[in-house]
């Protein structure tokens, strides 16, 4: 069982996790590409190449994770708070309301 009830109550714990500034910048990046690979995909028509989209993401996030910050992600004990969080965390970031 979940020990938040809320995404709201579970964010400031994903930002607990996130505090390495290279940590961020890699899922930023790892964000942007799949919003890059996304669009290409779409625009491309090759749909196939749709499955390569969570690997771009999460590879880059989770370097981040094992790298630099050295933690384990929050995708593993809570995937749907973590996959939003990794949005509203990019949202914030390009609205300079969480630094990088």
């Amino acid at each position: 069982m979940s020990r938040f009830n809320s995404f709201k109550e579970f964010y400031p714990f994903y930002l607990s996790q996130h505090t390495d500034l290279v940590c961020r910048r890699l899922h930023v990046l790892g964000s942007l590409l799949v919003l890059v690979a996304l669009a290409t995909v779409v625009l491309s028509g090759q749909w196939a190449w749709l499955v390569l989209v969570p690997f771009v993401g999460y590879g880059f996030a989770w370097v981040g994770h094992y790298v630099f910050e050295k933690n384990k992600p929050a995708t593993f004990s809570h995937p749907v708070y973590s996959f939003i969080g990794d949005w509203v965390m990019l949202w914030q970031a390009l609205t300079g309301k969480v630094r990088l």
